[in-house]
């Protein structure tokens, strides 16, 4: 198991995601794409609304794309509308927080130039072929995987 892999058996949310990064979706889009449906979302609406955030922001290698998908779809299905409600600002705070947390706690980073190793910096606005190579240098497709499991493991508690 990497280091990325959680424990518990993986979730069809997980290897969707997976699959759709496979597929040539940036990180962002991997997690906000398998809950489109369930946000009320349509999945190319979903697509275009989390491609800014793919590579930590357009390759600014800022938050990571998994965790700013992850609480995107957070949001969608959580998330407060009334500005003037204090008590559910907090309570989504709270929430987005312990989940940042729970990805931290299983990758070390919310950051992703340090989840890769990289440099500080932004980095080209040009993305990398998908080859081979990409996918055995980077992490990126597990912690994809995990984001996903994350945002499922919340719903899942948050509906017993």
């Amino acid at each position: 198991m990497n280091r990325y892999e959680r424990p518990a058996v993986k979730n069809m949310k997980s290897e969707e995601a997976k699959a759709l990064f496979r597929s040539g979706a940036n990180c962002a889009q991997s997690v906000v794409g398998v809950y489109a449906k369930e946000c009320g979302l349509d999945f190319d609406r979903a697509m275009q609304l989390s491609s800014s955030f793919g590579a930590g922001m357009g390759r600014l290698r800022e938050v990571c794309g998994a965790v700013s998908g992850m609480l995107m779809v957070i949001g969608l299905k959580e998330g407060y509308c009334d500005v003037k409600n204090k008590a559910a600002k907090d309570k989504h705070y709270a929430r987005v927080q312990a989940l940042a947390a729970e990805f931290k706690s299983k990758t070390g980073s919310l950051i992703c130039r340090e989840l890769l190793g990289l440099p500080n910096g932004a980095d080209t606005p040009v993305s990398e072929e998908r080859t081979a190579e990409y996918y055995r240098k980077r992490p990126c497709m597990e912690i994809v995987g995990l984001a996903a499991q994350i945002v499922e493991d919340h719903l899942k508690v948050a509906q017993e």
